[in-house]
């Protein structure tokens, strides 16, 4: 095996694996949020929540720009970095709100921005409810349809809970675990597969 082979085969681990623990921080991110803006304002000295969510969300890119050349990463790959560029935006307007010192100047600054549909439809409609990245993410698992049939079924398990289709209590909770038990799945088999050709 060439050094420019092995090299390339680290770089891709390397992206996998920010892969992986950035859904992890994801999920760290929305269980923390699962307990309450009331209990997200008072994180101190930062809001670990949204840090969560922003780390998570970043340590995703090099894998999303670097999936398979396939018909799916050209539709999948824009659609998670819109997502992914959304969910940045929330977590900025999230620190904002958090970095208030009183519920009264947090809701004056809501209903500003809520004037505002530039910020308010990408950032809070669009951001929160994360359906564009999910989708974007469901799309680049088809790329491994050949080789891990489970992991995309249990990726799109995440999706139709996260888009409410399956009722859950804790949906966001339960999709994103599913979400990384997917892809997790996906990139050992993938991994597998690397080292048996070698």
């Amino acid at each position: 095996m060439t050094i420019t082979k092995k090299l390339k085969n680290k770089t891709e681990s390397i992206y996998k694996t920010f892969f992986i623990i950035g859904l992890v921080f994801f999920l760290i991110g929305q269980i923390i949020l699962l307990k309450g803006n009331d209990f997200v304002y008072a994180q101190e000295p930062i809001d670990f929540a949204h840090w969560f969510l922003l780390i998570g969300v970043v340590l995703l890119i090099p894998q999303v720009v670097s999936f398979p050349k396939k018909i799916f990463s050209l539709i999948g790959i824009p659609l998670t970095l819109i997502g992914i560029t959304c969910i940045i935006g929330m977590c900025v307007l999230d620190f904002v709100w958090w970095s208030f010192p009183n519920e009264e100047m947090r809701n004056e600054f809501t209903d500003h921005i809520s004037k505002v549909p530039s910020i308010w439809k990408p950032f809070v409609t669009i951001g929160p409810s994360s359906k564009i990245f999910n989708l974007g993410l469901l799309i680049l698992s088809f790329n491994y349809f050949q080789n891990n049939k489970t992991g995309i079924v249990i990726i799109l398990l995440a999706n139709l809970i996260l888009w409410h289709i399956v009722p859950l209590p804790f949906r966001l909770i339960f999709g994103y675990a599913l979400t990384l038990i997917g892809f997790s799945l996906i990139f050992v088999r993938s991994g597998n597969k690397n080292l048996l050709k070698q």
